[in-house]
């Protein structure tokens, strides 16, 4: 009596080692698919990527800071988020960009404008928010093209 029980714990153990196999072995090849950050540009100062304020504003000027959807359950590619004066990305009733994403927290990150640039930081989520295929450590300032990952949502941030 106890022996096809065992068989079956065995079969069944074999059974999610395959699965969690499969599931590492596709985010490999989902990462390997993804197109490499983007160069940083020439007026970059040193080599930190990091964008002198003043030119950060005057490349701004006018324009309204929107995030582009590139892929994202439940929203067609290339919708516009006007981010205004902030807005706040997650599953919840209270975010202003809802995401139906299954990997998003209910308030995941938010977006905030301080005077010329607009600021986005991680909202303690499970996940984690990327910037340009990098973890949010902190608050960071978003620049013209930069690519704003939660789980499976990808935008891109546009100034102009």
């Amino acid at each position: 009596m106890l022996e096809p029980v065992s068989v079956a714990l065995q079969f069944g153990f074999l059974a999610v080692l395959y699965l969690f196999l499969l599931w590492v072995s596709r985010s490999a090849l989902r990462d390997l698919r993804r197109p490499t950050a983007r160069a940083v540009p020439a007026e970059a100062s040193d080599a930190t990527g990091l964008h002198p304020a003043s030119r950060v504003a005057a490349a701004i000027g006018d324009g309204e800071p929107r995030l582009i959807v590139e892929r994202a359950p439940g929203h067609t590619p290339g919708m516009e988020y006007d981010v205004g004066d902030g807005a706040v990305l997650g599953r919840g009733d209270q975010a202003e960009i809802r995401l139906e994403d299954p990997f998003a927290s209910s308030r995941h990150a938010r977006l905030v404008r301080q005077g010329g640039i607009v600021v986005i930081e991680d909202l303690g989520s499970t996940n984690g928010t990327y910037l340009n295929e990098e973890l949010l450590s902190g608050p960071q300032p978003l620049h013209q093209g930069d690519r704003v990952r939660i789980g499976d949502s990808e935008f891109m941030f546009s100034d102009r």
